[in-house]
């Protein structure tokens, strides 16, 4: 295992990947500890800003062009900013059912789900995790 193809990448996916790989392991620490401490709220505004930064990166990465420079992944992209600002204002607002539901879909879906595709062979995780394309 290397993490020089992901640092040797093109801008921004060094910052995408490892923002990524941060906010699994943050997103793992939320879903397992006790819920509402200061402590959460902080690892929270933490994990949150890192899938925002994410997110907004992922808008461009243009490896898979299917549409222009656009794939399907930069739906994902833009739904991910929505949900987590969703996620935010429940939370603020008190709607604490609301706000474990968004982020928990996001940590499923956003994090583990579409990064799972990152390892097929080819692809840069796959290289940092495997190291031969």
């Amino acid at each position: 295992m290397s993490f020089a193809p992901l640092l040797d990448a093109t801008h921004p996916i060094p910052v995408h990947g490892i923002a990524a790989l941060i906010c699994l392991i943050l997103g793992l620490t939320q879903l397992l500890m006790r819920k509402g401490t200061t402590l959460h709220r902080r690892i929270g505004w933490i994990w949150a800003v890192l899938m925002a930064i994410v997110a907004f990166s992922g808008l461009f990465i243009w490896e898979l062009r299917l549409f222009w420079l656009f794939s399907p992944i930069h739906l994902l992209s833009l739904l991910t900013l929505w949900t987590l600002a969703r996620g935010i204002l429940a939370a603020q607002q008190g709607r604490i059912a609301d706000h474990e539901r968004a982020m928990k879909q996001l940590y499923g879906f956003a994090l583990v789900v579409a990064g799972a595709f990152t390892f097929f062979p080819g692809r840069i995780m796959y290289l940092v995790l495997f190291g031969t394309p």
